[in-house]
């Protein structure tokens, strides 16, 4: 079986390398081919994925590879972890919403919106090199940021090719409300005996729900919260909204809940939060370059991203081996929340099984969370259509539908600036 992963040059397909290799009784690999359009990075990254299995005995090939039809050709499951204009069109991002009073940041806001417009063609054309090349049924899993906002785009211009968005915040809390418990009762558990209950979209969702073999321990863990959160001197939410919602925001909710507070942070800058990263990225390229390491280093945890690769080979295994598990994912909603259009892409959970991915029934949010996400959605929408057409109108109205966008009289300068800002990668905006 072959397993592409477009954006193989990551530092974090080291770690992905890993959870295949820790499930090969269950998912028989044979194949990984690592594509990257940047070859230097591709050799050191992929040159280090290459010695890690091949210290493991060689159970299967890594391939490298700068053509992404060939890697997508013949492929059963391809991944996405791409980034259009790298690290640095990041923190151009970043820089944007600084320079004009609004919130920075890589997948909310005005640099959420860039970062769809530059990379919502390029995932569109990997589904068309799927729907010719790859084997009938082939899964495409997205990890690309923001995950909700492309598989949106996927799902209304690529209907025909499986699909599916995946973040790793809802594997991250669950563990970490895991760990809470066993600190409480002293037992260690099993993660697979959890299932955490989540609604809302990609990083603006709320965990109102957990179950330990079944049976619902949300009070326990919901009143343990907040008891945590009224301990501490400068708590991540105000106690108060927690006992009142008996819901964890997920925490990029903080630019909207807390947004003076964030863009006060962002005054601090630099270093920002990409160029944090490409610091810590130097360091890990040049230890990956060592000929002599052959397990991922301790260092790969300062670039985030816990329990990507659990996420990212446990879904696969779920549907190869149809297992019927449930995982939190970004799919089309199809009725699940019944309430809601079932064309909108919701983070939910969804049974994962060979014939795909299915949406399970949930209840709506309550008024107080589902105004907010039917705003956001409406700017993802339209976002979608601005990315895909080059429309500027759309692209216009999204910043005026985003609640953290800017005033409408600064509408059209933050606009023109974020254009001629990622002008090189965003053609469909400059044709003539």
């Amino acid at each position: 079986m072959k397993v592409a992963v477009i954006g193989g040059g990551s530092t974090y397909t080291p770690e992905l390398v890993s959870g295949f290799l820790a499930r090969l009784e269950q998912f028989p690999l044979s194949e990984l081919w690592l594509m990257d359009i940047d070859a230097g990075r591709l050799d050191i990254v992929g040159g280090f994925a290459q010695r890690i299995v091949e210290d493991k005995g060689s159970p299967f090939k890594v391939v490298l590879s700068t053509d992404q039809r060939a890697a997508v050709r013949d492929a059963s499951y391809v991944t996405t972890q791409l980034r259009v204009g790298q690290m640095e069109a990041r923190r151009k991002d970043e820089y944007l919403g600084l320079r004009h009073g609004l919130i920075g940041q890589e997948t909310t806001g005005v640099g959420g919106m860039a970062k769809a417009l530059r990379t919502i063609p390029v995932i569109l054309q990997i589904a068309e090199d799927m729907r010719q090349l790859a084997q009938p049924g082939a899964l495409l899993a997205n990890f690309t940021n923001p995950a909700g906002l492309v598989t949106q785009a996927l799902v209304k211009y690529a209907p025909d090719v499986p699909a599916v968005g995946v973040c790793n915040v809802s594997i991250t809390t669950k563990m970490m409300l895991l760990s809470r418990l066993e600190q409480a009762s002293g037992e260690k558990i099993d993660p697979g005996r959890a299932e955490l209950k989540t609604l809302g979209l990609n990083h603006l969702s709320w965990h109102r729900g957990l179950t330990l073999d079944g049976e619902d321990i949300w009070p326990q863990i919901i009143e343990g919260y907040i008891a945590a959160l009224k301990a501490e001197e400068h708590p991540e939410w105000e106690p108060r909204m927690v006992e009142i919602m008996r819901m964890i925001p997920n925490y990029y909710l903080q630019y909207y809940y807390s947004t003076a507070k964030k863009l006060a942070e962002q005054e601090k800058w630099p270093p920002s939060r990409a160029e944090e990263v490409i610091e810590v990225e130097k360091d890990l390229l040049r230890e990956y370059a060592d000929p002599g390491l052959k397990e991922p280093p301790a260092d790969l945890m300062k670039r985030g991203g816990a329990y990507y690769s659990t996420v990212a080979t446990q879904l696969l295994n779920a549907h190869y081996n149809d297992l019927g598990e449930t995982h939190i994912v970004n799919i089309p909603n199809n009725g699940a929340v019944k309430e809601w259009p079932a064309d909108w892409v919701l983070e939910m959970p969804a049974k994962v099984d060979r014939q795909g991915i299915h949406p399970l029934p949930a209840e709506p949010l309550p008024p107080v969370c589902f105004g907010l996400l039917a705003q956001v959605k409406a700017f993802e929408l339209l976002t979608v259509e601005a990315a895909v057409h080059g429309d500027h109108q759309a692209a216009y109205q999204a910043l005026l539908a985003h609640p953290l966008g800017p005033p409408a009289a600064n509408i059209q300068a933050v606009l023109e600036d974020m254009l001629e800002t990622h002008k090189v990668h965003l053609p469909q905006f400059w044709k003539k």
